[in-house]
């Protein structure tokens, strides 16, 4: 057994639970009550010792997940001089900078109110913005879940398999992903409404898209609107089968279901973020992070 003790947060109970069976730690979980009028109770089921490991993912509802995690590692600091904060899925990463006047970086306000609550380090997985770190003034980790998500797809029957991004923004991702699996990569041309937050494909063909499946791979699948366009654009390509992946699955309001009538085959994610789309475990490489 390591010198470990993790606490798993409410949205991350399970994979917290997988975390200390690697670690071979002791592993303290959380009462959750909900009053009427929102506010959260939380009791830790359990006395920490030796560092604490914290694992809180941030999805919706992201403010009280958020409040949550800031009370859990303000616990754990009553405990122990050494938390870790793990935040699988980090809320608030895509305000890390001021797109429009007048923007708050709310990203900025997060970070700081870490250290106040105590965090010695914050590891999180793909995070939607590496700038967003920066805002960190104490230890911040970012680690990478592409190769487990590429292990998955290597034991599919794949046809002549293509790696897309949604965006140029992700080409890095896409070129990571493609050398996993030891094929070609590309990436669509976007453009999004900073007001509306419409999406539009502005790449007017692909050349040796068709009859090849399709990984769409993105960090991230919140509306789906991206990954829509980007499926219906494939699509009018005559390509094969069209598989969204990513490291979190958010899938707000139809997004689900959205994707799936835009001629995508299957959704594939992380257990970042738990639901039916969630197959790929990060366990291991957050177990690797920590030791």
């Amino acid at each position: 057994m390591t010198d470990f003790t993790v606490i798993g947060g409410p949205s991350s109970e399970q994979l917290a639970k997988k975390i200390a069976s690697k670690l071979k730690s002791k592993f303290i979980g959380c009462e959750l009550r909900v009053f009427p009028d929102g506010e959260s109770k939380i009791t830790l089921k359990g006395k920490p010792d030796g560092k604490i490991l914290v694992i809180q993912s941030i999805y919706p509802p992201v403010d009280s997940n958020l409040l949550r995690c800031l009370a859990i590692t303000s616990q754990a600091r009553t405990f122990s001089s050494q938390v870790y904060v793990i935040i699988p899925y980090m809320g608030y990463a895509r305000q890390d900078r001021q797109f429009l006047p007048g923007e708050i970086i709310t990203m900025k306000h997060v970070a700081k109110m870490f250290k106040a609550a105590g965090a010695t380090k914050v590891i999180v997985v793909d995070i939607h913005s590496i700038t967003a770190l920066d805002h960190f003034q104490i230890s911040a980790k970012n680690i990478s879940a592409v190769e487990e998500l590429a292990k998955h797809f290597k034991k599919m029957s794949l046809h002549d398999p293509l790696v897309v991004s949604p965006d140029k923004g992700g080409m890095e991702r896409a070129k990571n992903f493609a050398k996993f699996l030891g094929v070609d990569y590309t990436a669509l041309e976007k453009q999004r409404d900073r007001k509306t937050g419409n999406v539009t494909i502005k790449s007017k063909g692909l050349d040796g898209v068709k009859g090849r499946d399709i990984i769409l791979v993105d960090d991230m699948i919140s509306t789906g609107g991206s990954i829509v366009k980007a499926a219906e654009f494939l699509k009018k390509q005559k390509s094969g089968k069209v598989y969204a992946c990513c490291t979190h699955a958010l899938l707000i309001g139809d997004a689900e279901k959205n994707i799936i009538k835009a001629g995508v085959t299957k959704i594939i994610s992380a257990n970042t973020i738990p639901g039916k789309t969630s197959v790929v475990d990060v366990s291991p490489i957050i177990a690797k992070a920590i030791t």
